[in-house]
């Protein structure tokens, strides 16, 4: 399992730049969606969890998404295709918040942007990319849960929606996977979605990898599931939460495991 945008660890030097009010970072959080781990790291699943936040660096995010605006000494030329994530103001480091403008005083320094990539963004894809070959190795298969938070947001029908299953439109995952979570979560009344609005980003690109048998998806979960009117603190149902995505793991694993037996006896 993957939990990206939980960490909760802020540099003084990300403080210290601040243009706005150290709360409104807490919008890029996925607020405690560790804590929605913990059920399946106590069952032995293995799990990657970020310390610091998505303000510092969006390990979501490919390190070419980087707006050069925001960056002392960097040229436009260098960026001359940006994504629309960094045109909306989040790429791999966000520039700016809707309703709170930009986030940052000054520019950050080239080189301490690098610095961020090589000594946090890439060690976090090293141990998933390591983790996953590691199970692959000792299973013959493997998949990857890259864990999020969403804010309330509701379907055509204005029906609330309680997760969202991405797989990149099944290029991360075989589609099978991604159905079993989805009808898992709706037998337990909730109300599900897959791939849209939430399809998966650069983990899910750069993980899952389907004709290797290494297969990643995305769960999105609503936040008023776990957390109070606020939007940030658990509540008890944060628990019940946990042991539903734990249960969704174990089932998981029973059908990659059952599969590869049938398809390594034929």
């Amino acid at each position: 399992m993957s939990v990206p945008h939980s960490g909760r660890e802020y540099p003084s030097e990300l403080l210290d730049n601040l243009n706005v009010s150290a709360s409104h970072l807490l919008r890029l959080e996925d607020r405690y969606s560790d804590r929605l781990a913990a059920s399946a790291i106590g069952s032995g699943f293995p799990s990657i969890i970020a310390r610091k936040p998505r303000a510092w660096v969006d390990l979501n995010r490919s390190p070419s998404e980087i707006d050069p605006d925001m960056v002392a000494g960097m040229d436009r030329a260098q960026t001359p295709q940006m994504s629309r994530k960094v045109r909306g103001g989040l790429g791999i480091l966000p520039r700016r918040l809707h309703g709170a403008g930009d986030l940052w005083r000054e520019k950050w320094q080239h080189r301490h942007v690098m610095d961020r990539i090589e000594q946090d963004h890439e060690p976090y894809h090293l141990m998933v990319e390591q983790l996953l070959d590691q199970i692959k190795s000792a299973f013959g298969c493997a998949l990857l849960l890259d864990l999020h938070s969403m804010p309330s947001v509701s379907d055509e029908s204005r029906r609330p929606i309680g997760f969202v299953v991405g797989d990149r439109f099944g290029r991360s995952c075989d589609s099978r996977y991604a159905e079993l979570v989805a009808e898992h979560l709706r037998f337990h009344g909730h109300h599900v979605q897959t791939n849209h609005p939430y399809a998966g980003g650069y983990i899910l690109e750069r993980h899952g990898n389907p004709g290797r048998n290494i297969h990643a998806f995305q769960l999105e979960v609503d936040r008023s599931l776990y957390l109070d009117q606020s939007m940030r603190e658990p509540i008890p149902a944060a628990g019940s939460v946990a042991k539903l995505i734990r249960d969704c793991c174990v089932m998981l694993a029973e059908q990659l495991s059952g599969r590869h037996h049938l398809e390594a006896a034929e």
